[in-house]
């Protein structure tokens, strides 16, 4: 596919969406002040697109032209719904494929929802066959049938080895616009067959080398192509030792390939070493920032990638489930306070320093959790180190609560006069700290032993087990030493 020319402008990206909203809020100044406030929408909009500041709309197109398509995503995602259905449409339609494949998922559903089966069909038709893979779980069924039957045999057969591969696998990220040659060619005759492309496809750093029966042989860089005399054979100038990908591979497996050994492309080869796609450094980054983001978002308790701008009905879909259960687990913490109702009545101190205890470590237990899921994530922690690990972190815990516990029972001794008060919170500190520690530990490892991903709900869970730990080992140890 080819890839519409980068802006010529070099100002950030926020300037373009600054200019898009000063342009939108032109057009919204005049459709209030002309149009009579007692016509129906569809009136209204007959009206704008007959009569009025056009002028207002060419400009918004001219400017969204000079944009790179993945600019305009971003621009898209950073409007409310009316502005961005409005950009939407003086987007080209010939750029339609290229900037919902762009877009957040969220934004895309709400951008598909506005077009029809046949503007959906040629989008499609814009995109290359992994590209139309990515798009398909958000298409009718339809229009998924319209494009399949639009390709040709052989993106056919590609479209379905791009979908029948899980997601987070290399098959499922790898695309098929490459370029093999054959060992038993001179370099002129490679750079004949390579003059026939009008381009050759993005980030081409390599040449794949294949026999007659596609079996994958080494890559000809193509620096090596350039610097040496014409008359040499591939065969002595390819690179047989090279990174080898395989479509089942995990696809972080691979991004950690590219990232260790500074790659920017790579061949991915199926069970009987036949070329059958390749992964390209874009596909990879992308990947890594949609895992970051989904990283974060998971740590937070929520389910998925959000609309910053969609419904209230929708975002508390996105945020509910979480949410209960953190309302459940306050409860929970709330009936371990209540069953110390008589010991907190002897001594309001407590009341006051309960949050230290919890709050100290809430933050540790998080510090923790998240070393861990990044360690997990990258492929660092095995049977081999796990127990070394673990007895790290609760090291770190167990010091940390001396050395902060100390301080804090100090301060509650200056505080209230009461040594025995300060001993009990040094000591609440250390064994909450040591609590969550374990558990920081134990949540990332019994999420990814079940297969799902370590960082779902580590925050909201980790915060309700040191609040209550933290509530009961304090109020408990009072209530045996200090008040009993």
């Amino acid at each position: 596919m080819t890839e519409h020319t980068p802006s010529r402008y070099t100002e950030n990206v926020q300037t373009h969406l600054l200019s898009v909203q000063h342009l939108l809020d032109k057009y919204a100044l005049l459709e209030r002040e002309v149009l009579p406030q007692n016509m129906s929408q569809a009136e209204r909009h007959a009206l704008v697109n007959t009569l009025i500041h056009q002028q207002d709309l060419a400009d918004l197109r001219e400017h969204l032209g000079g944009l790179h398509s993945a600019d305009i995503a971003y621009i898209l995602e950073a409007l409310p719904i009316e502005q961005r259905i409005l950009v939407w449409d003086q987007v080209k339609a010939d750029r339609d494929g290229e900037i919902l494949i762009e877009v957040s998922d969220a934004v895309r559903e709400s951008l598909i929802a506005t077009m029809s089966g046949e503007e959906l069909r040629d989008a499609a038709g814009q995109l290359d066959t992994d590209e139309i893979a990515d798009l398909a779980p958000d298409l009718p069924q339809a229009v998924m049938h319209q494009v399949f039957t639009s390709l040709s045999v052989e993106e056919r057969e590609q479209l379905r080895a791009a979908m029948s591969y899980a997601e987070g696998t290399v098959g499922a990220l790898m695309d098929f616009d490459m370029v093999s040659i054959r060992e038993d060619v001179t370099l002129e005759v490679v750079s004949r067959y390579l003059r026939r492309f009008d381009e050759l496809p993005d980030h081409t750093d390599q040449l794949f080398v294949v026999d007659r029966e596609e079996v994958f042989k080494g890559v000809l860089p193509l620096n090596r192509l350039v610097v040496n005399e014409p008359e040499m054979l591939v065969s002595q100038l390819m690179v047989t030792d090279t990174i080898k990908l395989h479509p089942d591979d995990k696809a972080e497996q691979a991004a950690q390939a590219f990232e260790r050994y500074d790659l920017v492309s790579a061949p991915v080869l199926d069970e009987h070493g036949k070329l059958v796609g390749r992964m390209t450094v874009n596909t990879v980054v992308d990947y890594i920032r949609a895992e970051s983001e989904s990283d974060v978002l998971s740590l937070a308790g929520l389910s998925g990638e959000e609309d910053i701008f969609a419904s209230v009905w929708k975002s508390f879909q996105n945020r509910w489930v979480w949410l209960a259960l953190n309302l459940c687990t306050a409860f929970f913490a709330t009936k371990v306070i209540g069953s110390f109702e008589n010991t907190i009545e002897k001594l309001a101190a407590l009341a006051a320093l309960m949050p230290i205890v919890a709050g100290i470590a809430g933050n540790s237990a998080n510090q923790t959790a998240t070393i861990i899921v990044r360690a997990l994530g990258v492929g660092q922690i095995s049977p081999s180190n796990a127990r070394r690990l673990i007895g790290k972190e609760l090291a770190i815990a167990g010091f940390n609560g001396l050395i902060w516990g100390g301080v804090a029972g100090l301060f509650a001794y200056y505080l209230y006069q009461n040594p025995l008060l300060g001993v009990i919170l040094t000591g609440a500190m250390l064994l909450n700290l040591l609590l969550g520690a374990a558990v920081g530990l134990l949540i990332p490892f019994t999420l990814q032993r079940m297969g799902r991903d370590p960082a779902i709900g580590s925050s909201v869970l980790l915060t309700a087990i040191t609040d209550s730990g933290g509530f009961f080992i304090f109020l408990g140890l009072a209530a045996i030493f200090l008040v009993g």
